[in-house]
This record gives structure tokens, sequence and C-alpha cells, in this order.
């Protein structure tokens, strides 16, 4: 049953974690100067972008691409550290 603890504590920590972001990107507006801090996040060039007359549509490559690895680097150094 220790392994369902675990689980149960990371499951928690995750929820902190996606909540505290929620917090900061709603609040984000809100302080001058992090609000344009990201503006260029999904605007980067290599993101599809065509826009017709009723029709629009985005597809973030380049977005994608840079998330996955930043996102990679992060759990990476995660990982690396629960190794300690």
């Amino acid at each position: 049953m220790a392994e369902w603890t675990t689980l149960g504590k990371v499951f928690i920590g995750l929820g902190l974690g996606i909540v505290v972001l929620g917090v900061l990107l709603l609040v984000a507006d809100r302080i001058p100067g992090f609000g344009n801090a990201f503006s260029w996040f999904g605007k980067l060039p290599g993101d599809i972008s065509l826009k017709r007359d009723n029709i629009s549509f985005y597809f973030p490559i380049a977005t994608s691409i840079v998330l996955s690895i930043f996102l990679s680097l992060l759990f990476y150094l995660i990982g690396w550290l629960f190794r300690r």
C-alpha cells in the first residue's frame, strides 16, 4: 500500500502546481512588465497560421518543439534530483 500513498502525494503535488500556475497566469496581466514577457510564445517562426473568409487554422509546430525541449529538460532535472 505504500506505493498508493506515494502516488497520492504525487497527484496532490501536481494538482497544487497546476493551481499555482493558473493563479500566476490570471495575475500576470496585473504585474507591470510580466504580462508581455511571454507574448512571443505561440507566435514563433515555424508556427502555421492560415486565415480565410470564415475559417482560421493555427498549428504551433515551433512552439510545440520549444515546449517539448523545455519540459524534457525540466523532467530530466527533477528525475536527476530524486535519484541522488
